[in-house]
């Protein structure tokens, strides 16, 4: 009898990306192997939606794809279906109600118990809803299917204890909840060892670290530590919230060699009103001063934000109060979006919402600006020489330019000539940047050096294997593991 096959869906932040190998591992731990790339909808045995209830209109998505599910389950006996992540922890009560033929319904606290939910589904014949409502054990304990063979995240804590009115992940996700230094560590060694050579280092508001175990400055012994793992050549973080940027992390990131010369901040809106509408807890003129510590102690530094433009109650002078902290801090990209209500939270009850036609005006005019800065923050790279690590699935048009991608030390994406020689992801070659664009460099002559690298080994070694069925199916933009990041989603991690 040949095993089950599983398909994982993704929506969402980079914490339901890596919620995602969490799943996929505890799913092939049970037994159960990854459906073959080009597995037909609703051909997998098990289909699993990690979701998110950040996005408008996340509900209506998820419905969709489970009434497209609902005939294909029907002509299928054995095939289930579950639904967990962020929705599912705020819907527990309408999504077996509107879509019967769901199998599980599991919440952000308890992902561990999957396979036997399945199983319980299974023998009793009816759907298992379970919600826990706080976190039954460390993700980072479960097994998990990892993305990539170079780079994987680590998570170094949960949840999330700001208050921000347009975001309901706190009250999906609860309070912060720390790992123990000793565990992030043994975690990011044992990757390395693996062949990993990057990591990103992944939580809710990740620079709050330390709040939970009573130390103010553990995130940036946390960088400082992660500096002496031998072989780890690349580390990242995501996302920081600037209430708690204090200056020992910008001297860990500018000390610490492996960490990597890359910021992502987000500013949500440069108006102190808006701000405090926000319940964000710095205001504008406390976020460029960060900005310019930064680039004082890490000239190279690439900064990237996310803005949310519309907020209730923004007026043209807020608006235009956003423009000039964009002028000011010359960020190299933005996540930039147009306010949507998210049911839930408390800022889709306020008052002043903002007319659509108004928010969309403001957002173009906001992403003319962002696009000029970045196109002329990347011609200055030109005539610089990089070490960029070979990423695989970057350059969708590689195979017919005959070049390869990846990512600069700053995590801007970079296409260069393909080398002559053999040029694993995970390898790091060496180029010139010769033309910039507002989204990627080009390093158009030949590659001055290529280096061979333990993680290319550990590429070559995953897919040299007898071929596993690949390809979890990321209801992402494609800039899955670590490097790059995935496009922030206005809420959740993206915006601490």
């Amino acid at each position: 009898m040949s095993a089950k096959t599983y398909e994982v869906r993704t929506y969402g932040c980079q914490m339901n990306v890596h919620d995602s190998e969490r799943l996929s591992g505890l799913l092939e731990d049970a037994g159960y192997v990854r459906a073959p790339e080009g597995t037909g909808e609703g051909e997998a045995d098990v289909v699993v939606f990690n979701t998110c209830a950040v996005r408008e209109n996340a509900d209506n998505r998820l419905y969709g794809n489970l009434g497209r599910l609902a005939p294909m389950k029907a002509q299928r006996p054995g095939m289930q279906i579950a639904v967990g992540g962020c929705l599912a922890q705020k819907d527990r009560d309408t999504i077996v109600k509107r879509a019967p033929w769901v199998d599980v319904v599991f919440g952000t606290h308890n992902i561990g118990k999957l396979p036997v939910l399945l199983e319980r589904a299974r023998i009793q014949e009816e759907a298992q809803v379970e919600i826990a409502e706080s976190l039954e054990a460390f993700p980072s304990t479960l097994p998990t299917r990892r993305e990539s063979a170079y780079a994987a995240w680590v998570s170094i804590s949960v949840g999330c204890n700001n208050t921000c009115t347009f975001c309901i992940v706190p009250a999906l996700r609860g309070k912060e909840k720390d790992r123990r230094p000793g565990d992030i560590l043994a975690e990011v060694e044992a990757l390395v060892a693996e062949g990993v050579s990057e990591i990103t280092l992944l939580g809710q508001n990740v620079n709050a670290y330390g709040s939970d175990i009573g130390d103010r400055e553990a995130f940036s012994k946390l960088l400082r530590a992660c500096g002496s793992v031998e072989g780890l050549e690349r580390v990242r973080f995501t996302s920081p919230h600037p209430r708690d940027f204090t200056d020992d992390v910008i001297a860990a990131m500018a000390e610490t060699p492996n960490v990597m010369p890359q910021l992502h901040m987000p500013l949500q809106s440069g108006s102190d009103t808006v701000l405090k509408a926000m319940r964000r807890s710095y205001r504008q003129e406390r976020f460029l001063g960060i900005i310019e510590k930064v680039r004082a102690a890490i000239p190279h530094a690439a900064i990237s934000t996310d803005i949310i433009v519309g907020f209730p109650g923004e007026t043209e002078e807020d608006f235009e109060q956003t423009m000039h902290a964009v002028r000011e801090a010359r960020f190299a990209n933005a996540f930039t979006f147009q306010y949507s209500k998210r049911p839930g939270t408390p800022a889709a009850e306020m008052d002043g919402q903002i007319p659509k036609e108004v928010v969309q005006a403001r957002y173009e005019r906001l992403v003319a600006l962002q696009e000029e800065i970045s196109w002329e923050e990347n011609k200055k790279q030109v005539g610089r020489v990089l070490e960029v690590m070979v990423a695989e699935g970057e350059g969708r048009k590689d195979g017919a330019t005959h070049r390869l991608s990846g990512r600069a030390p700053d995590n801007r994406l970079v296409h260069f000539t393909k080398p002559s020689g053999d040029v694993r992801p995970g390898d790091v070659v060496t180029v010139e940047i010769t033309y910039a664009a507002p989204h990627h460099l080009l390093a158009e002559g030949e590659t001055t050096s290529v280096r061979r690298t333990r993680a290319g080994d550990a590429w070559e070694k995953r897919n040299a294997a007898p071929q596993q069925p690949a390809g979890v199916m990321l209801g992402l933009p494609a800039v899955g593991v670590p490097a790059p990041l995935p496009a922030p989603t206005g809420g959740c991690s993206a915006v601490g």
